[in-house]
């Protein structure tokens, strides 16, 4: 479950995704070889700073591309329904499937997902129970990057010492002030658009609600038990083990919980 590869064929999707990684070409090859390198050689910032930020860059691209690619939790066309459960399924009126509650039809992908938030456009995918985790980890290391962006753009002309060594013939360093002028626009756009859809998705799982459902008013709904929100988060995670949340490098198990807690009318 959740391993399997989840390819979209949507050319508006990839329009998107390609835009996203561009930002994070542009940023990744730019500002280290424009701030960090230079300042590094002149004394002016550790190599920590060097390894944080593509640290930050490799796990937010290793976060998007994995959560463009796997699988959001498609249904089987003929799933095996316990006996104890089929209480908990439903009949989709668009494909006439049965599925768990909670589960939507995607029109995009044309088929049902299980705990469906929404489609994104901006991974060419679904987000659902299976690559939830993975989206909230772009969203997380997209802010954390997009920042740390920022913070070297200004520093670079208000904070750090001016370079003593340019090479004026080099292309990026002739450009410098448009380049960078272009990353803080970027930055500020995606930090500005990411934050805000940070703070929906995490009060979504803090509420155990999907974004579907609140558009829907199932949220309303109050039949369903409450969750504590460590329950509700190692459910998205697949894990209890909290440092194990910020790694996208690994398979996520789900966490088996009764039915009766995902159950909504």
């Amino acid at each position: 479950m959740g391993r399997r590869i989840h390819f979209v064929v949507d050319p508006q999707g990839w329009c998107c995704m390609g835009l996203i990684i561009f930002v994070w070409l542009y940023n990744t090859i730019f500002i280290p070889k424009v701030i960090l390198f230079p300042h590094y050689e002149e004394g002016h910032i550790s190599v920590v700073a060097i390894l944080c930020y593509y640290f930050c860059s490799l796990f937010c691209i290793a976060s998007l591309l994995r959560a463009s690619v796997a699988d959001p939790g498609k249904l089987p066309e003929n799933p095996k329904i316990p006996i104890t459960e089929r209480e908990y399924w439903e009949l989709c009126n668009k494909c006439n499937m049965m599925r768990p509650k909670r589960s939507h039809h995607c029109s995009r992908c044309g088929h049902c997902v299980r705990r469906m938030d929404h489609h994104c456009p901006w991974i060419n995918n679904c987000v659902g129970e299976d690559n939830h985790w993975l989206f909230l980890q772009l969203c997380f290391y997209t802010q954390i990057l997009s920042s740390y962006t920022l913070i070297l753009d200004f520093c670079h002309y208000y904070y750090f010492l001016p370079l003593k060594k340019e090479n004026w013939d080099v292309f990026v360093f002739r450009h410098e002030l448009a380049l960078l002028r272009i990353s803080a626009f970027m930055g500020l756009i995606i930090l500005g658009g990411i934050s805000g859809l940070f703070y929906t998705q995490l009060m979504g799982i803090f509420t155990d609600t999907t974004s579907i459902e609140k558009m829907s008013n199932c949220c309303e709904d109050i039949s369903r038990p409450q969750k504590p929100w460590q329950q509700t988060f190692s459910e998205v995670f697949g894990t209890r083990w909290k440092i194990l949340w910020f790694i996208p490098f690994r398979q996520r198990q789900p966490l088996r919980v009764p039915y009766h807690f995902a159950n909504h009318i």
